[in-house]
């Protein structure tokens, strides 16, 4: 089972993204704040668990939680402030959005902004160790996994059912043979640009 809390306050609140590595749609982040004491060895790293899973794991993670909350950044800010402070951007949206204050931060990676006074620790692989930052995961992923499937509706020659943006073969084949949507990121080709942080 993953570890409950890293910081031993009361109110520590778990951060994560998913798409920050997709060629269209937004970069999601989810901020969870788990009732005290709860536990669930089900709870685990999005990317681990099979579609089944998560959707089940999501709604019992939303019954579990103090609060959460969750942000998508689109496209056209993921351009001009590029993907990984539109990645922070989006987690510290979803603290602000929370009804409840946390006393600590524990975000998954190793690159964040510091976020009003509160203070945080980056965890390298956080998902796969803390079980906030894992049911962050899984609520950003359910989440952006949702808006994709939209998407799929109304442009299905991109394949999102399936690959949900992200680089595959038959998504690059889709975007020569009918070029981009609005819902593409066009500054992705500039990718170490896109690996600045803007302090």
């Amino acid at each position: 089972m993953l570890k409950s809390n890293y910081s031993g306050y009361k109110f520590e609140c778990g951060l994560d993204e998913a798409g920050r590595g997709c060629l269209a749609g937004p970069v999601t982040a989810a901020a969870v704040i788990l009732n005290l004491g709860y536990e669930n060895e089900k709870i685990n790293d999005s990317k681990k668990l099979t579609l089944k899973e998560r959707t089940g794991l999501a709604k019992i993670i939303i019954e579990n939680s103090l609060v959460y909350s969750i942000k998508h950044i689109y496209p056209k800010e993921i351009d001009k402030i590029n993907i990984l402070n539109a990645s922070i951007l989006a987690m510290q949206k979803c603290v602000g959005k929370l009804k409840v204050e946390p006393e600590f931060l524990l975000v998954d990676g190793n690159k964040f902004k510091k976020y009003k006074n509160i203070p945080h620790k980056t965890i390298v692989k956080g998902d796969q160790k803390y079980m906030n930052i894992a049911a962050a995961s899984i609520l950003a992923k359910n989440a952006r996994d949702n808006y994709m499937n939209k998407l799929h509706e109304k442009f299905p020659q991109y394949s999102w059912l399936t690959n949900k943006g992200y680089p595959t073969k038959a998504h690059k084949q889709a975007i020569i043979k009918f070029g981009i949507t609005k819902y593409h990121r066009k500054s992705f080709k500039l990718y170490d640009e896109q690996l600045l942080i803007d302090f």
